[in-house]
């Protein structure tokens, strides 16, 4: 982008209520969101999201799609690493000194040595399916390379009866399992993160404070088999299918070759897990 069009997107952003749809977004990408869904999320009138849309598109900073009678809108990557190349390189004359946060311990490429062990954290809304399947699977795929944890934004007090008779069904010890809250994740004494996944929208829409550490981020959103609408057999299937393609793709996250990926390339495995594994 040339200055004038760097200083519209820098414009464009300099508001809390346009700043808080592109966060919303960003938490989202590589998937592009309604904006029905982003209206509820927000808490904002339709006419107010509009106009926020708007500006940010017009701004180049993001992008809208049509699917059927819906309009979707994602971040444009391109357009906003150029905003902040600008920043840094014209704005700031590329001063090494500015660059110190994203240079820190948590942006480095992760090291995967024999004696690592990555942290790995699955955030959804009740911490009571999606997220427990994920904890679950990574602790009896991962071996000794992987510690796997699971919280909810908004815990319930016990795991949905149908996840529980996948997990027992699957070999797994479900007594161990238990819905969390996420801030005890936020606690001095919780392990410090290396990867943090969203396994549902509603919890990726949440804005919550960054967990220390800047993990690599992913966004692995699926349906609630609990919203499946039909009999107990249909039901069942839903959840059992919800394992299935988790456990997909955990088996394609553990099998990365870490040692041999930057963090850029190895966000780019991510987003493509959470995206062609879906459904699959």
């Amino acid at each position: 982008m040339n200055e004038k069009a760097n200083i519209a997107a820098l414009a464009a952003l300099a508001h809390p209520g346009r700043m808080s749809v592109f966060r919303l977004l960003a938490r989202r990408t590589p998937d592009t969101v309604p904006a029905g869904e982003m209206t509820a999320a927000l808490d904002l009138k339709p006419s107010t999201l509009s106009v926020y849309l708007g500006i940010l598109t017009r701004a180049g900073l993001i992008q809208q799609t049509r699917r059927g009678r819906s309009l979707h809108y994602g971040i444009d990557l391109a357009l906003t690493a150029s905003l902040i190349e600008y920043l840094v390189n014209d704005c700031c004359r590329g001063r090494p000194e500015l660059l110190t946060a994203l240079l820190s311990e948590g942006q480095k490429d992760i090291p995967a040595t024999r004696s690592k062990t990555f942290n790995v954290l699955f955030v959804c809304t009740g911490n009571s399916t999606r997220s427990i399947f994920a904890e679950a699977i990574l602790k009896a795929e991962g071996g000794d390379r992987f510690q796997a944890f699971s919280c909810g934004t908004n815990p319930r007090e016990t795991l949905k009866p149908m996840a529980v008779e996948v997990l027992l069904s699957k070999g797994h010890d479900a007594a161990q399992f238990h819905p969390k809250g996420l801030d005890i994740f936020h606690d001095g004494t919780a392990p410090r993160m290396d990867f943090v996944f969203t396994v549902c929208d509603h919890a990726a829409n949440e804005e919550c404070p960054p967990l220390s550490g800047q993990p690599v981020t992913a966004h692995w959103g699926m349906p609630d088999p609990s919203r499946t609408t039909g009999g107990e057999a249909e039901r069942a299937l839903a959840f059992l299918q919800a394992y299935a393609t988790m456990e997909r793709r955990l088996k394609a996250f553990v099998s990365l070759p870490f040692a041999s990926l930057s963090r850029i390339s190895l966000q780019r495995e991510l987003d493509d897990i959470g995206q062609v594994l879906e459904g699959a």
